[in-house]
């Protein structure tokens, strides 16, 4: 009954979502958050070989939701993953779990992205523990909801320090590494909310929005170089975030499923991704709605 009144809240104040409800009744029905946690526990790591050793990855913001989903996606998909959080009971936990098997496929590095000054020196010693580097993805976010009767510019600020700056700390450096060794995968996880400015919230849009322009500026300054970047934009995930979301949360996903379609992203060298595909749809409605109309709608 809840979800139902929150769909039904959100297609009256965003009529545009009325086309595209139909498509999602659909393509939904089988994608359940039981299913990937029965795959996620039947799956297993893909053994390596001399032709085919383990590729490295570093995950930044991988202790829940989203980035401890892609961390068990990339090891069981042969990689061998550094992780990066702030909440070390919880990176602790994640890595035992996916270190059950007596192998050591996951490191732990707690880690504050708004500490910027310490990247250059982590970056190095997790490149020497893991003996190289083919993939990086920058999952770390926060969301401060200001409500609609008065702005927070303290929450703004925090929310810029960690979605833009705290990602410029990273991505800048690694880019940079990527370009002498001529390849290697550039992840950025920005959001639909980076799309159009909206009311409801103006820190975390143009945190978002800041994001996925600087990942363009990236793929544009590097792609000649060898260097592969994408930028996922995904909708409402299970996550802890869209659990303290104001207001409806329509086409939420499980994040093992945005997970998935991040890494056929990946090895597709895509550009970008919307996660549900459906957002791509949307988002490109939403973001051809003349000004007029648009600045008079209360999402």
């Amino acid at each position: 009954m809840k979800k139902d009144n929150e769909r039904n809240n959100w297609v009256a104040t965003a009529p545009i979502i009325r086309l595209f409800l139909p498509i999602w009744d659909y393509v939904r029905m089988p994608r359940t958050s039981q299913n990937y946690k029965v795959n996620e526990m039947q799956s297993s790591s893909k053994p390596a070989t001399p032709l085919h050793p383990r590729k490295r990855a570093i995950l930044v913001g991988a202790s829940s939701g989203l980035g401890a989903a892609l961390a068990k996606k990339l090891t069981r998909e042969g990689y061998t993953v550094a992780l990066l959080a702030r909440r070390k009971k919880l990176l602790t936990e994640l890595c035992t779990f996916i270190n059950s098997d007596g192998a050591s496929h996951a490191l732990a590095y707690e880690h504050d992205v708004t500490a910027y000054d310490k990247v250059p020196a982590l970056l190095k010693r997790i490149i020497t523990d893991l003996g190289g580097l083919d993939l990086f993805i920058f999952v770390a976010g926060v969301n401060f909801p200001p409500g609609l009767q008065k702005l927070n510019a303290t929450d703004d600020i925090k929310m810029f320090e960690t979605n833009t700056l705290g990602a410029i700390a990273w991505l800048a450096p690694v880019a940079d590494l990527f370009k002498e060794a001529r390849g290697g995968h550039i992840v950025g996880v920005s959001s639909v909310a980076g799309d159009r400015g909206r009311i409801g919230n103006p820190g975390y849009n143009s945190s978002k929005a800041a994001l996925t322009t600087y990942l363009e500026a990236l793929r544009n300054r590097f792609t000649r170089h060898g260097v592969h970047v994408l930028t996922v934009i995904p909708g409402f995930m299970d996550t802890d975030m869209v659990a303290a979301a104001q207001g409806a949360t329509p086409f939420t996903i499980p994040p093992e499923r945005a997970a998935d379609d991040i890494f056929k992203a990946i090895k597709r060298r895509k550009q970008t991704v919307y996660t549900a595909p459906i957002w791509r749809w949307i988002m490109l409605a939403i973001k051809h709605t003349p000004s007029v109309i648009f600045r008079r709608l209360n999402f």
